[in-house]
């Protein structure tokens, strides 16, 4: 355990809010799960086992990608995307259906689902890291530089929406934000957002003329949301999880009803999931949500600082794009559940109940934490330092053979 610990690096900060989000999703599955485990005839500690496993496994992911040095993944970030593009066409046509969704395929042999946008969104970040720091130099060009690193946020988009349009908004907008920080040109991101307005028009047109999609299922969350349903509806149960969701939050007052207490949970549905922070805030209180969307907040404060301090825009790309997408993930799931926004059906990253989820945001901290150790071994001995105007037009020659030290 020593030797572990000795060989663990990377911001200690990170890694302790990690610890208490497996913590955190312990507590709050092992509650959630109590109903569900009586329908499936199972024993009352199955799922919160199961989440041990998973996390733990999690945990050794981190572990494990953490101590490899993060220019790697400047390698094979176009290998990964190329994969991850026939996956989410197989996902469209032949991926199992949950919840009127097709977003998972089923891997034979071991029978294990997984969501393939969720790889798929680690491989974008990659490719788009790698793309921005490679385009410094022309970013600001229209032709040259920005059609160059958006035609993979588009291709990505337009794969996941039918299937998973809030997945895809997220994934959009977050490369917004990454765009803006690699210094894409303003009137270029209001161009995009246009587009995306009038690409998710064109998704829902066609989707509710040929029935390919889940157009009727956006319309009902929106009108839902917006109160345009019918009291009939209502009472038919179609906006059953959102007022359950608001009962559980309304219960919990200031410091909750104590773990394992709150009678919401048993009938929220997919309380141990999207609604996870519902039940969280029903058990632990406004006190208890607000300590977990600070745990989100402090891994953002430190995955900029890790961004600010990386000498190499790869790296700093990569680390901030990933916290980004993470956080911004978790925030809306929070959204949802005190109903500031639609229902999306996002999970709350590292907390919620999950298999390959889990794994693949555990992949993504294990990066963001790669990059914390190359700057803590390398910076400060004084290895690598942070390069001057004159330094990157000099070294601005070699961007196109080794993308991993393009200075920031």
């Amino acid at each position: 355990m020593q030797g572990l610990l000795q060989k663990t690096r990377g911001d200690k900060v990170i890694w302790a809010v990690v610890i208490v989000w497996a913590f955190v999703s312990l507590l709050a599955v092992y509650s959630s799960t109590q109903s569900l485990a009586y329908r499936m005839d199972k024993n009352a500690t199955y799922y919160l086992l199961k989440q041990i496993g998973v996390l733990a496994a999690g945990l050794m992911i981190i572990y494990w990608v953490h101590r490899i040095n993060y220019t790697r993944f400047a390698k094979i970030a176009v290998v990964l995307y190329g994969a991850s593009i026939p996956l989410l066409l197989y996902t469209m046509f032949f991926g199992t259906t949950y919840n009127e969704g097709s977003r998972w395929i089923r891997l034979p042999v071991i029978n294990v689902t997984f969501q393939t946008s969720d790889m798929a969104k680690l491989a974008l970040f990659m490719l788009l890291a790698r793309s921005l720091s490679l385009k410094q130099g022309v970013i600001k060009d229209f032709k040259k530089g920005f059609i160059s690193v958006l035609w993979p946020v588009l291709l990505t988009c337009i794969l996941i929406a039918p299937a998973n349009l809030s997945t895809a908004l997220m994934l959009g907008f977050t490369c917004c934000i990454i765009f803006f920080i690699g210094r894409v040109r303003v009137k270029h991101l209001m161009l995009l957002m246009l587009a995306g307005i009038i690409g998710f028009a064109c998704i829902f047109t066609v989707s509710k003329l040929t029935g390919f999609g889940r157009a009727n299922t956006w319309e009902k969350r929106i009108k839902s949301f917006a109160g345009l349903e019918s009291q009939d509806a209502e009472k038919k149960g179609d906006d059953f999880q959102v007022l359950q969701g608001k009962i559980a939050i309304a219960s919990g007052g200031l410091f909750g009803q104590g773990p394992g207490h709150s009678e919401a949970k048993d009938f929220l549905p997919h309380g141990y999931s999207d609604f996870i922070y519902a039940n969280i805030i029903a058990e632990y209180g406004l006190v208890g949500g607000a300590v977990v969307m600070f745990l989100y907040l402090l891994f953002l404060w430190r995955s900029i600082i890790i961004f600010k301090r990386c000498p190499f825009a790869f790296g700093a790309f990569l680390a901030v794009g990933l916290s980004i997408t993470l956080v911004f993930q978790a925030m809306l799931n929070m959204a949802v559940c005190v109903h500031l926004v639609p229902v999306t059906g996002l999970t709350l990253p590292m907390i919620s109940m999950g298999g390959s989820s889990v794994w693949f945001t555990s992949i993504s901290i294990g990066i963001v934490l790669s990059v914390s150790r190359y700057v803590d071994e390398e910076v400060k001995d004084g290895k690598v330092k942070p390069t001057t105007k004159a330094q990157r037009k000099k070294e601005s020659k070699i961007v196109n053979q080794n993308p991993e030290v393009v200075p920031a």
